[in-house]
């Protein structure tokens, strides 16, 4: 593991004010290298420099920390891992579904769920269409999984009572923000991502009749 990766970790996470745990930038280094790794043979992501990675991937993730709500968090697309396995790593507090219909990186996220005994977390191999919890979500998070109205659509089902949903975007949701049914409130907040050149938003999405 690189020393020069753990302390560019450790820059991010200062940088975003969030109180990690010490192991964090280690344990989030493990992850990087390990997905350089992987992706060599399963082509995970499209960003093969675990450098790149730290930005792109890891701190991107942990910026939206701060707006998750409640005990049970769902990363629905989660992909090989982003934002759900940042999140736990440097949340231990909560429990964390990572949800995604393809297998092959779905086995990377169990991988390193073991890999780095994180028990708080399941990896689930489904599409959000046909997953039917026991227990709704008080929180729902998206990286780039759809476009705000069928994001929207597709995860009420899963929304705890007084739930909400988070997605991840770019610079310009206005167009496809116009296209949500009437029932959902949202408000939008710009994300400051270390290193990361493009501008960031967070989507916020409530249920009218649980919006508050």
């Amino acid at each position: 593991m690189s020393v020069d990766l753990r302390a560019r970790i450790a820059e991010g996470l200062a940088a975003l004010g969030l109180d990690a745990p010490d192991a964090a930038p280690a344990r989030l280094a493990t992850l990087l290298d390990e997905l350089a790794r992987w992706n060599r043979a399963y082509n995970l992501t499209a960003v093969r420099d675990p450098a790149e990675m730290v930005a792109v991937h890891v701190l991107d993730s942990l910026a939206v920390l701060p707006w998750l709500r409640g005990r049970r968090v769902l990363d629905v697309g989660t992909g090989a891992g982003f934002p759900g396995l940042p999140l736990a790593i440097v949340d231990a507090t909560r429990e964390y579904v990572l949800l995604d219909g393809n297998g092959k990186k779905i086995r990377f996220v169990d991988h390193m769920r073991r890999r780095l005994g994180l028990d708080h977390v399941t990896a689930l191999q489904a599409r959000i269409e046909s997953y039917s919890p026991a227990a709704g979500f008080d929180t729902v998070v998206g990286r780039a999984f759809a476009p705000a109205p069928r994001f929207a659509a597709g995860c009420r089902h899963v929304l705890a009572p007084g739930g909400r949903l988070l997605m991840l975007k770019g610079r310009d949701v206005a167009a496809e923000l116009a296209g949500l049914a009437p029932d959902w409130e949202y408000r939008t907040e710009p994300l400051d991502v270390p290193g990361l050149a493009r501008r960031r938003h967070l989507v916020v999405l409530t249920p009218l009749e649980t919006a508050r």
